[in-house]
């Protein structure tokens, strides 16, 4: 495949995780922020390869061959991911568009020796899960911090906005995977939080809850 075509696939198994039905060529388009009819083009190219199951008007879905090509290109991501963060000393911030690049690499020895030398992680540094060699992902019972009870404990183990702004907050607010929370209080007029956490009690607003995930 080429890095477009990879891109593309890339983009529509994360927006089948969602919309398991058929995802549309608009949403696909927003994405990638090109034009439908560049989407049509190389969504009849993934359907040649047998990568994807395309109908005008009604959508496109992955097949079993497409959806194992996209979790080993979002396996790479994610393994680069932690590589960068744990041996090269980025900040959770930095990775992602490094990481945009070496995903394309074609070698699947390298890819299995990085896991290898990583110990096999099964999740990178934003909580997301890496899929094994296989294809097969851990899955973990989590809930948004936002939907949390009062009084009890919880431990941050991924963030849903992935963007370097919301990173770089909670950077800021010496919020990290693995940070224990306790919900002190909800106000009723905007579901904002205040959490107790490292010992200190912090406000979020609902926005930002909504976008740690918990367990």
């Amino acid at each position: 495949m080429t890095t477009s075509e990879e891109n593309y696939l890339k983009v529509i198994y994360h927006i089948s995780l969602v919309s398991p039905k058929g995802v549309n060529t608009n949403a696909i388009a927003g994405m990638l922020e090109t034009k439908a009819s560049s989407v049509t083009d190389m969504l009849r190219k993934l359907s040649e390869k047998e990568l994807v199951k395309y109908q005008k008007y009604q959508g496109v879905t992955l097949t079993e061959k497409g959806f194992l090509s996209a979790k080993m290109i979002v396996r790479k991501h994610r393994l680069w991911e932690v590589f960068l963060v744990e041996k090269l000393g980025f900040s959770w911030d930095e990775v992602h568009e490094i990481a945009e690049e070496l995903e394309h690499i074609k070698s699947e020895a390298l890819v299995n020796k990085l896991d290898e030398f990583l110990e096999f992680p099964d999740f990178d540094p934003h909580g997301d899960p890496i899929p094994n060699a296989h294809g097969v992902i851990k899955k973990v019972e989590k809930l948004l911090l936002s939907e949390a009870i009062l009084e009890r404990e919880y431990q941050c183990v991924g963030v849903k906005d992935s963007s370097s702004d919301f990173l770089k907050y909670l950077d800021k607010q010496k919020i990290a995977l693995g940070s224990i929370f306790k919900i002190k209080e909800r106000e009723k007029f905007d579901d904002t939080l205040t959490v107790e956490i490292n010992s200190k009690r912090l406000t979020l607003s609902n926005k930002i809850a909504a976008n740690l995930y918990v367990k």
